[in-house]
């Protein structure tokens, strides 16, 4: 009995959260809204804002395979999630 509680506590704290209820803008979101995503957990969250603060912003969803981890594989998973809005400009 104890151990059927101690392993539903655990597999309660890795749940993900919730997916996005509308596409997440990868020039905006947050490491833990991105975590949201299928197959995105904290490094690969941290790698696109990373990403990001050093490349300037995204100009296509599609720039996100020059992220270190990211195939067209992933890219295709979490495509339905994700969108890029460009900066306004100066």
């Amino acid at each position: 009995m104890l151990l059927a509680v101690a392993l539903s506590s655990a597999f309660a704290q890795s749940k993900k959260p919730p997916l996005p209820a509308k596409p997440l803008d990868l020039n905006s979101a947050t490491v833990e809204q991105l975590q949201a995503l299928p197959t995105v957990g904290p490094a690969a969250a941290k790698a696109i804002v990373h990403f990001r603060e050093k490349s300037g912003p995204f100009r296509k969803v599609e720039e996100l395979l020059a992220v270190p981890g990211f195939t067209k594989k992933r890219l295709a998973k979490i495509r339905p999630y994700i969108t890029v809005i460009p900066p306004p400009s100066s």
